[in-house]
C-alpha cells in the first residue's frame, strides 16, 4: 500500500468518526431539550411527585451495561486475532440488546398496569414524558441493534482483522453511547422528581 492510498484510508476513516460524533451530539441535544422540558414541566399542580419507575427498566439497565461490557470484549478479542471469540461476544451482545429492548416494553406494560398511560384522560404530562424518553431510546437501540447486525455481517465474511476494525470500532462507540445515555436518562427519572 502506498502513501497515498494510506493517507485516503486515514481521512475515510476520520470522516466516519467525525460522522458518528455528529450524530451522537445531535442525539444528545433531543435528550437535553427533553429532559429540559421535564424539569420545567415539573414545577407544574398536575405533576405526579412520587412515581416510580417499574423494576424492568432497572433490570435493562443492568443488561445493557453487560451487553456494552461483551462488546469491549468483541473488539478485544480481534484486536488479539480471535476472530471467533469477536463474533461469540458480539452475538452475546446481539442478544443483551434484544432482551433489552424486551424488558423495556415489559417496563412499560408495567406502567399501564399501574394506571398510567403515555396520553389520554388518565395521563399524566410526567408520564408522557416518560414514554416519550424511553420509547425513543428504544427506538435508538433498534438503530444500534441494525449497526451491530452488519458489524456482525462484516465479521462473518472476515473483514475484521488485528490491524482493520474501523465498523466495529465504530459499532461499539455508538453502543457504548446509548448505554451511557440510558443510564443518565434512568437516574436522571429516578431522582428529578
Amino acid at each position: 500500500m502506498d502513501l497515498t492510498e494510506s493517507t485516503q484510508k486515514e481521512k475515510n476513516a476520520r470522516a466516519k468518526k467525525m460522522m458518528l460524533w455528529f450524530g451522537i451530539v445531535s442525539l444528545l441535544m433531543a435528550f437535553a431539550g427533553w429532559t429540559s422540558a421535564y424539569i420545567v414541566s415539573s414545577s407544574r399542580e398536575d405533576w405526579l411527585q412520587d412515581l416510580e419507575l417499574p423494576p424492568a427498566f432497572y433490570l435493562s439497565t443492568a443488561i445493557l451495561i453487560i451487553s456494552s461490557l461483551t462488546y469491549i470484549l468483541a473488539k478485544r478479542a480481534i484486536k488479539l486475532g480471535n476472530p471467533k471469540q469477536c463474533t461469540s461476544w458480539l452475538v452475546a451482545t446481539l442478544g443483551l440488546g434484544v432482551l433489552f429492548i424486551v424488558l423495556q416494553f415489559n417496563g412499560f406494560s408495567q406502567m399501564i398496569a399501574q394506571g398510567y398511560y403515555f396520553t389520554g384522560p388518565t395521563s399524566s404530562i410526567k408520564m408522557s414524558y416518560i414514554f416519550l424518553i424511553a420509547a425513543v431510546h428504544v427506538v435508538h437501540v433498534m438503530a444500534g441493534i441494525i449497526s451491530l447486525l452488519v458489524v456482525l455481517f462484516n465479521q462473518f465474511k472476515g473483514r475484521y482483522t488485528a490491524d482493520e476494525f474501523l465498523g466495529l470500532s465504530l459499532g461499539a462507540t455508538f453502543w457504548h453511547f446509548l448505554d451511557l445515555l440510558w443510564i443518565y436518562l434512568v437516574l436522571f427519572m429516578t431522582f428529578v422528581k
